[in-house]
């Protein structure tokens, strides 16, 4: 699942880094378009099983919460 996510990031960040110098090109902005939309899809079916892949304001204590792993006997 992992690196499923990981290919689709790749291919939208390409795909962003060919619209900088083509701008006006179709098939570009559809594949990035695409890209995109999967990497979000892939990007919460992965935070839903495994939990956030990134930190950001509302997940970067979530680590700190009880039980701790020992905690559990």
């Amino acid at each position: 699942m992992l690196l499923k996510l990981s290919a689709a990031q790749f291919g939208m960040w390409e795909m962003r880094v060919y619209l900088d110098t083509h701008t006006n090109c179709p098939q570009a902005e559809k594949l990035y378009k695409k890209y995109s939309e999967e990497y979000k899809a892939l990007k919460a079916d992965y935070e839903a099983k495994y939990g956030p892949i990134t930190l950001s304001p509302e997940n970067s204590d979530e680590w700190l919460k009880d039980p701790w792993p020992w905690d559990n006997d």
